[in-house]
C-alpha cells in the first residue's frame, strides 16, 4: 500500500494522467490524494478528468482555489430571469471577472454542454465539490503528512487546523523561507515552483519543512507526482500546447 499525492492538473488530457499512474506504478490498495485545480485553463477544462477522479473510491479528492472559484460562480447555473440578471450585483460580477480571468472559461463551456446533456452528472459534480474537504493527512514511510492546496496561511505550531480559514489553506503563496511544522511534512501546490526561482521550474520543490508539488501544468509543463512513502517523484508526458496540437 503506498500513497501518492498530485496538484494542480489544469485540464491535464485524462489518458496522459493514467499513464502516469502506471508509470508510477499506482495499483490496488494504493491511495492518491488530488490537492485541488484539476479545473480550469485548458482543453476541456478538466471537467472529464475531475469526473473521472470522482469516481475512483482509491483517490481523496481536496479542494483548490480554482474550484473555489468556480463554486462562488454557481449562480450562473441558476434559471436565468430578469430578477435574476438585476440580481447580478458588483460581488457576483466581480467572482465572475476573476473566474474569467483564471482561465474559467472553458470550464464553464464544458459545465453548460454537460448540464444540457447529463443534468444529475452536473448537479453531482458541483455537489462533489462542495462537500470536498479543505485538507488531509497521512502517515507513512515512517512520516506524517499534511495535504492542503495552498499552504497556512497566518501559520503557528499552537494554531488548530480547524482554526484556519478557507482562504488561509486554499491561498496561500508561502515564501521559500516560510517554515512549518518541525514533526509534520506540508505537501501543497498552487504556487508554481518555477515562481520560486528559473533553477525550479517543472520540478518540485522540496524544503526542510514542506513539499510543493506545482511543477507547472497551469503553464503546459508536465504535472508531478510524489509517491509520499519514499519521497520518489514522477513527471508527466508533455502537456499539450494552448492550442491542443501536441
Amino acid at each position: 500500500m503506498s500513497f501518492y499525492a498530485i496538484s494542480d492538473l489544469h485540464g491535464y488530457p485524462l489518458e496522459k494522467f493514467k499513464a502516469l499512474l502506471e508509470k508510477a506504478g499506482f495499483g490496488e490498495g494504493d491511495t492518491l490524494y488530488v490537492i485541488g485545480d484539476v479545473i480550469d485553463r485548458n482543453l476541456d477544462g478538466g471537467v472529464g478528468l475531475l469526473r473521472y477522479i470522482m469516481g475512483r473510491p482509491d483517490f481523496e479528492f481536496i479542494l483548490g482555489n480554482h474550484e473555489d472559484m468556480l463554486l462562488a460562480c454557481d449562480f450562473l447555473f441558476e434559471e436565468i430571469t430578469d430578477e435574476s440578471i438585476s440580481e447580478l450585483n458588483e460581488m457576483k460580477a466581480a467572482a465572475l471577472n476573476r473566474y474569467l480571468r483564471n482561465g474559467g472559461g472553458v470550464t464553464l463551456e464544458s459545465l453548460r454542454l454537460l448540464r444540457r446533456e447529463d443534468p444529475a452528472a452536473f448537479d453531482d459534480l458541483l455537489d462533489f465539490l462542495r462537500e470536498s474537504p479543505l485538507y488531509g493527512a497521512v502517515s507513512c514511510g515512517g512520516r506524517d503528512f499534511l495535504l492542503v492546496h495552498g499552504g497556512l496561511g497566518g501559520f503557528s505550531p499552537e494554531k488548530k487546523l480547524s482554526e484556519y480559514s478557507p482562504h488561509d489553506l486554499i491561498w496561500e503563496r508561502p515564501s521559500l523561507e516560510t517554515e512549518y511544522f518541525d514533526d509534520v511534512i506540508t505537501v501543497f501546490g498552487h504556487t508554481p515552483t518555477l515562481y520560486y526561482g528559473d533553477e525550479y521550474a517543472g520540478k518540485v520543490l522540496f524544503t526542510r519543512t514542506w513539499i510543493d508539488i506545482d511543477a507547472g501544468a497551469a503553464s503546459c509543463l508536465p504535472p508531478a507526482l510524489l509517491r509520499l512513502d519514499d519521497l520518489a517523484v514522477f513527471y508527466g508526458e508533455e502537456f499539450p500546447d494552448p492550442d491542443g496540437l501536441n
